[in-house]
């Protein structure tokens, strides 16, 4: 008896730690920038995309088992916080868009839910009903994110049947100082 509550000790690490899924060690690996700021820079963006000519700031605001805050400054624009939620085995990503006083924006809240636990360093987000009735044209959204542990953070965008392609890198060796709140996150 005596053994088999050791080997059972022993294991019981080892058998928890195989049951993690690679939403889980996404989420672990975004959860280890909790409260840091990083400078961005673009990828790719349509060629009149304003986000070119401005200082591009993610500021890892809050962390837990259930949710994820991450504000997104395109300059001192400040409206933009990427959400991202524990769904079971998913995660879902919302953008939550306000204005200067912290009112909510009429285009708000769209995003979608991983459709499966996705990889270790990657998540993808198709558009969401919600998405589709709020922004038709978005309807064929899909979004990704990767987090490479010790080297970045991308958000990227494509829209499916256009030449719509967005993406911003985030490189954890660009660290900066924590900004001020997003708007209506005072």
């Amino acid at each position: 008896m005596k053994c088999t509550f050791l080997l059972f000790a022993f294991l019981f690490p080892i058998l928890s730690s195989a049951q993690k899924t690679n939403a889980d060690v996404f989420w672990a690996n975004l959860s280890a920038q909790c409260r840091k700021a990083f400078i961005g820079e673009m990828l790719e963006a349509p060629t009149n995309d304003a986000f070119r000519d401005h200082k591009l700031v993610m500021h890892v605001l809050s962390c837990d088992d259930e949710v994820i805050n991450i504000p997104f400054f395109v300059g001192d624009d400040r409206s933009r916080t990427w959400i991202f939620t524990r769904k079971g085995n998913r995660i879902q990503l919302k953008h939550d868009h306000r204005h200067e006083d912290g009112s909510k924006d009429e285009i708000t809240m769209y995003g979608g839910t991983s459709t499966s636990t996705g990889l270790a360093t990657l998540q993808t987000f198709s558009a969401d009903q919600q998405t589709a009735d709020l922004i038709p044209a978005a309807a064929s959204n899909i979004w990704w994110i990767e987090v490479v542990p010790d080297e970045y953070f991308t958000y990227n965008l494509r829209r499916i049947g256009t030449e719509r392609l967005f993406s911003i890198r985030f490189n954890f060796e660009n660290e900066t100082e924590t900004p001020p709140p997003a708007w209506g996150w005072e």
